[in-house]
């Protein structure tokens, strides 16, 4: 699992700007939605061509959000890379990766592939929303249509977990962020391919952008989102 922990001088250079370290201090449960960012076998199994080993250990977190979501009475969305055809994102195909690598990463994502499929350790629900996305972000608008399904809910939280943290992850995050969306990100349910990488994320997205939390934590907000909306009922 990656190092969740801020570095002080981090810590401080938020505390004294903000006030404190965290933006949102509360959710309203039922407005909450969990984003599950390319948890796919194209970057989950070994030796897939775009593996992400830690995404791996981080499944049992996201799992778990999962569960606290749907009781809290949030939604839970899995975002799926998915292309169908090399022009539809020629260029990080042609540019970016050799072309050896850039087959194996299409046929890694092509709809109905083996590796497009959920990694069989997730645990979705039929109460879930399944999104496929053909860009980084899934917020943005060319990308997929997330964004209109979460406000014809009145989803005003999302919860950013998945792989890539500094990819797919933050770009989401990010996008949504400046969608007017309360966004958070989770420390230990997000998996990028270094520590470095993964920290310099987090690092970035509570500075400027939104929230960083861990798994417990944000269990324990929406948890408390949930009883203080039974309370009012």
């Amino acid at each position: 699992m990656h190092p969740i922990q801020l570095p002080s001088h981090v810590v401080d250079r938020i505390v004294l700007r903000r006030g404190r370290l965290h933006g949102f201090e509360s959710v309203e449960s039922s407005r909450t939605a969990l984003i599950v960012i390319d948890m796919q076998n194209v970057f989950c199994a070994p030796g897939a061509a775009v593996e992400v080993e830690t995404a791996r250990e981080i499944v049992p977190n996201i799992n778990r959000l999962a569960q606290a979501t749907r009781a809290a009475g949030g939604l839970v969305v899995w975002v799926q890379m998915t292309v169908a055809k090399r022009e539809e994102w020629a260029l990080v195909l042609d540019n970016l990766l050799t072309p050896a690598t850039a087959e194996r990463v299409l046929e890694g994502i092509k709809p109905g592939s083996e590796g497009q499929k959920l990694w069989p350790g997730m645990e979705p629900d039929p109460s879930d929303l399944v999104i496929m996305k053909n860009r980084y972000s899934a917020f943005l608008p060319s990308s997929s249509n997330l964004t209109q399904e979460l406000r014809s809910r009145g989803i005003e939280n999302v919860i950013i977990t998945g792989t890539l943290t500094n990819v797919c992850c933050e770009s989401s995050a990010r996008d949504a962020a400046m969608q007017d969306f309360r966004t958070f990100m989770i420390s230990d349910a997000n998996a990028a391919r270094t520590d470095a990488e993964h920290l310099t994320t987090l690092i970035n997205f509570i500075q400027t952008f939104g929230d960083v939390r861990a798994t417990d934590e944000m269990v324990f907000m929406l948890e408390t989102g949930a009883q203080r909306l039974a309370k009012r009922a």
